[in-house]
């Protein structure tokens, strides 16, 4: 497998100036990530930044579900509907280790949204616009099957509920592991390099500055294509370019928390109508916690961080209160916690939940080409068609063909199995390798499951570790550094792991040898492990804070 590290940064720099691209991409989240593995594996010469962390943005603090858009049902969006039904399954055969199907139960209540009838009808018509296969297919149970299914459920005027599946995601991995299968094939991609100039004065290409946010330096990039696929940022990129036409992004919020299991002892995912304004919430376990969310409200604050108020948390608790009403969970019981903001395209007069979610694709007259909108699950089409454009705009420019889209059948970085249907065959085999070389069998499983069919790489590092730190966290720690671009603590333990958010008190214990042993691998001045430090410090407090 060819390395993704930070010690190659200068390489990759090296290249990105001397070349001539065919395209480069702006923004390193899921969007981004899809478009430079479509592009790479069409023959096309392809760059990508991020300014900050790849998938920092959107990419890491969604729901963490590929779902297939039942709530769009409702708002009678067919099409979308059955694309992102189809979609759903493709990301699933083509990255196992990322996605896992889980069944949620909807539950109806007297005087609510749904009904028996209305729940049992959309969800058949789901099934049959998203192409569900038979064994995911619903089914109905009674109010004693659901309260069976879990006893937590507020138990007042329930009349039963519908059972489907979802598929549950570590967003952020799934964006690494997508933009790992488009490095390994050739494609340059850098974290933390900001596009601060674009000059497209000559006719054969863009002139594209960017500026290392490590060091300041400033390098010139040329691409015959450039794309924004900034998400939240994807104005900004426009101001570089032609500035804002009459189309323009509105951000939404959306925030979760997290509790551990012991205080919140869900067994069941569940997803349900809020009793004050209608809006669908999930509530679902995931490693020992629950997680809760989303919020859906217009903001306007820091993009780069932005954060979970008093507001979120109420509302979330005020949810959670109807339809678990025994637990009396307070926000001193809110183990961590994180905010996100999606990127909708403004529409006059509607609020946050109302507006489309559905993906645009616009080109100023300089040349840059936006997509914006869109859906986690949707990616892989949306890359589709903006590289569709690209390959058109380059033959007839450049007189060069491009075969079509093959990534509807390409695994992603660690899915190279046949198959979704083997991967748990896969896992066994694992674990016993694991185990083999001293590691438990619980941590075996988690790292093949995280890692896919790239574990072999984890284990290796894990069988070398001679410092304090357990085997398998060292392990982790080093393919991190060496395979995915990993630069700070907070890339490892957030976006990499996804510790910071469902294990806050392992980061805690852990943090000071992570960082000593990142400093000593990727070479850190005291300057540099001081700041890395503070700034991991600072993303726990705002995870963990309770007030």
């Amino acid at each position: 497998m060819k390395k993704f590290s930070f010690l190659q940064r200068p390489q990759t720099m090296s290249n990105l100036q001397q070349e001539t691209l065919d395209v480069f991409i702006i923004g390193g989240g899921i969007t981004g990530a899809g478009i430079a593995l479509d592009a790479i594996t069409r023959g096309m010469r392809v760059g990508l930044v991020d300014m900050q962390d790849f998938a920092a943005g959107t990419s890491s603090r969604s729901t963490k579900l590929v779902h297939g858009g039942l709530r769009y049902l409702k708002q009678m969006q067919i099409k979308e509907v059955a694309e992102l039904g189809r979609e759903r399954a493709i990301v699933y055969e083509n990255g196992p280790h990322v996605t896992t199907p889980i069944w949620m139960l909807l539950p109806f209540y007297k005087g609510g949204t749904f009904g028996p009838l209305a729940t049992a009808f959309g969800l058949n018509v789901y099934d049959v616009l998203a192409g569900v296969k038979k064994g995911e297919r619903r089914f109905m149970l009674s109010k004693d099957e659901a309260i069976q299914q879990e006893p937590l459920l507020n138990k007042e005027n329930l009349l039963g509920a519908g059972m489907y599946v979802e598929y549950r995601t570590d967003d952020a991995r799934l964006t690494i592991e997508v933009l790992k299968a488009a490095a390994e094939r050739g494609a340059y991609a850098v974290n933390y390099m900001k596009v601060i100039k674009i000059d497209a004065g000559n006719l054969a290409f863009t002139k594209v500055t960017v500026e290392d946010q490590l060091t300041k330096e400033q390098y010139v990039i040329k691409a015959k294509k450039v794309i924004n696929a900034a998400g939240p940022w994807v104005d900004e990129v426009r101001k570089l370019d032609a500035g804002i036409t009459e189309k323009h992004l509105i951000l939404s919020k959306g925030a979760h928390v997290v509790f551990d299991q012991k205080d919140f002892p869900l067994q069941q995912a569940i997803y349900f109508d809020t009793q004050n304004d209608g809006r669908m919430i999930f509530a679902i376990p995931r490693d020992g916690k629950t997680y809760v969310g989303t919020t859906d409200t217009f903001y306007e604050g820091s993009i780069e961080e932005p954060t979970i108020t008093a507001d979120d948390k109420k509302y979330l608790l005020q949810a959670i209160h109807f339809m678990f009403p025994h637990l009396q969970l307070t926000q001193r019981q809110i183990e961590s916690c994180w905010a996100g903001v999606r990127p909708l395209i403004h529409e006059n007069g509607k609020n946050p939940s109302e507006i489309s979610r559905k993906d645009e694709i616009w080109q100023s007259e300089q040349g840059l080409i936006t997509i914006a909108g869109g859906k986690l699950t949707g990616y892989r089409k949306m890359a589709e068609k903006i590289v569709d454009l690209v390959s058109e705009q380059l033959s007839n420019e450049y007189h060069r063909t491009y075969p079509k889209c093959i990534t509807k059948k390409l695994p992603i970085s660690g899915g190279d199995l046949s198959g979704s249907a083997f991967f748990e065959q896969y896992v066994e085999r694992q674990i016993r390798n694991g185990v083999e070389i001293g590691l438990t069998a619980e941590q075996s499983e988690r790292i093949v499951r995280r890692y896919g069919t790239n574990c072999a790489q984890v284990f290796n590092f894990a069988e070398q570790n001679d410092t304090c730190l357990n085997a398998d966290l060292y392990g982790e720690l080093h393919y991190a550094m060496h395979y995915e671009a990993a630069l700070k603590p907070v890339d490892f333990f957030i976006r990499r792991t996804g510790a910071l958010l469902f294990n806050i008190n392992q980061v805690n214990e852990v943090k000071k040898e992570v960082i000593e042993e990142m400093a000593k691998t990727l070479h850190w001045t005291m300057a540099q492990k001081s700041e890395y430090h503070k700034e991991l410090q600072q993303a726990i407090d705002e995870v963990a804070s309770i007030h």
